[in-house]
């Protein structure tokens, strides 16, 4: 449940390469998600002034997501909303594709770090960036004897953010192994739907959007005097 399957090991140059169920997973949902942009690239060929169909879906969900992001990191920050666009498709269709037995790649510490390594790295980029000086200052501030905490402070971030989405994913995951174990194939017909809908949808969609608005607030806190 809790330890991640090791697939294959290929080997290249003497140096083994661990090939593991999260590594396939995501795998799968970055060709599912990657046949769906070409769809959604195709569909818009035939661009609309007044949109009907896929096309005012694409551009619903786009917009709002743009109306979203801007209103949590600001306009000074407008390049970096297509990367929490990706982190957000991501991370939601790991927890609803969970709901076909695929283990979401996210209930994986290594995939979590990652993402909120991500974050940090753009936040930090954007503070410089922005403030220039002014963000390493801060760093000293109200007194330079805060530097190491004011370090740590910054340091906590992707952590926090890597773990809280990695134990919420995990719980679920473990919740459902068990379920699955030890009840009788009768109450494993219809009932686990329940569960599915609130691991994977529900709790999934919440701990997508915690994700991403947190990351952004880091951004904009980075970026503002």
């Amino acid at each position: 449940m809790i330890n991640v399957k090791n697939l294959w090991i290929v080997e290249i140059a003497g140096i083994e390469i661990w090939i593991t169920e999260t590594i396939f997973n995501t795998w799968i949902i970055m060709g599912i998600l990657i046949v769906l942009a070409i769809i959604a690239r195709i569909k818009l060929r035939k661009f609309k002034t007044v949109p009907s169909g896929a096309q005012n879906i694409i551009e619903t969900v786009v917009e709002k997501f743009d109306d979203f992001a801007l209103d949590a990191v600001g306009k000074q920050n407008e390049s970096i909303i297509p990367w929490f666009f990706m982190v957000f498709v991501y991370i939601l269709s790991s927890s609803l594709f969970s709901t076909f037995g695929l283990r979401a790649p996210t209930a994986d510490w290594a995939t979590t770090a990652a993402l909120a390594l991500g974050t940090f790295v753009i936040m930090i980029n954007m503070g410089f960036k922005t403030r220039k000086g002014g963000y390493l200052k801060s760093l000293f501030e109200p007194n330079p004897i805060f530097f190491p905490i004011n370090i740590i402070g910054e340091l906590s971030k992707p952590l926090s953010l890597s773990f809280r989405l990695f134990g919420n994913m995990l719980s679920g995951t473990i919740i459902l192994t068990l379920y699955y174990a030890l009840t009788p194939w009768l109450v494993q017909i219809g009932i686990p739907a329940l569960f599915h809908a609130f691991f994977d949808v529900l709790i999934g969609f919440i701990q997508t959007y915690i994700f991403v608005i947190v990351s952004l607030m880091y951004v904009q806190q980075a970026t503002t005097e």
